[in-house]
């Protein structure tokens, strides 16, 4: 009997992980959706919509900027990176644990 109970334990708890995981990749998506509408974009759109960054970054074998947006949820610190090319159009991004 008790091992019954424990199969039928292990299995919802299995099923609900797999759920949660189908979440999230569903948030990650519709993420990557919404911040690909932003390419060739201009700075201005940008900040008018995300506001000033938090942080703006050069690396050193690229012209480009990079403007970092931070913000925490339930103590999940969400990272949204944009790259602005010479002339002022966001040509690329990246996304972290913004969901």
């Amino acid at each position: 009997m008790k091992l019954i109970f424990i199969v039928i334990f292990l299995f919802i708890n299995l099923a609900s992980c797999q759920t949660v995981s189908n979440k999230i990749d569903e948030k990650v998506s519709q993420e990557e959706k919404e911040l690909s509408m932003w390419l060739n974009k201009s700075e201005e759109e940008l900040k008018i919509k995300f506001g000033k960054p938090d942080k703006v970054s050069f690396k050193d074998s690229s012209k480009n900027r990079f403007y970092v947006y931070t913000r925490q949820k339930l103590k999940i610190k969400c990272e949204r990176i944009f790259e602005i090319n010479s002339k002022n159009k966001v040509v690329g991004f990246t996304s972290k644990n913004c969901f």
